[in-house]
């Protein structure tokens, strides 16, 4: 079942690629369980099919780097982009996006997470395996207040300004 408005996130470990020590994490691959970092924060959450793939570099990691300061104007705290791919990859694609100090590039290289939440994509037949759907969400401390399903192969309801318009 697909997670919809009104219910919590579920709990799991994603993992953030930490380019610099501090703040009790190391530098290279941390884990974050998700309940901990939700606390008191609203959060705008999206999601995509894989890092370094064509539409999600050059439409909507942007998107949300382009409305960054608007996103923050609206009471976003954070911004998360999520991933089926590895904590090294992702901060590899952060480096490429230039999203440091704006959105947290987390990895789900299990699928762990993306199963629980009920947005897991079939891509075995390109050669990608189990991926994460393309969405949105606004999430207020672990709360689900908004979610933007894309219809396969689209671009449509999850880049930033579809969630500027509804915040």
């Amino acid at each position: 079942m697909t997670i919809k408005v009104g219910d919590t996130l579920p709990d799991a470990t994603l993992m953030e690629f930490i380019e610099v020590e501090g703040n009790g994490c190391t530098v290279g691959p941390n884990a974050f369980k998700v309940s901990d970092i939700v606390k008191g924060k609203k959060i705008a959450v999206f999601g995509l099919p894989g890092a370094f793939t064509p539409t999600c570099s050059a439409q909507h990691v942007p998107s949300y780097l382009a409305n960054y300061d608007a996103l923050k104007a609206n009471g976003i705290d954070e911004i998360w982009c999520l991933s089926v791919n590895d904590a090294f990859v992702m901060g590899a694609w952060a480096r490429d996006q230039k999203a440091a100090g704006k959105v947290r590039m987390l990895a789900d290289g299990s699928a762990d997470f993306t199963r629980k939440l009920g947005l897991e994509l079939d891509l075995t037949a390109r050669g990608m395996g189990v991926r994460m759907q393309r969405f949105s969400m606004v999430v207020d401390n672990g709360v689900v207040k908004q979610i933007n399903v894309e219809a396969p192969g689209k671009f449509e309801v999850s880049g930033a300004e579809a969630m500027l318009k509804q915040l």
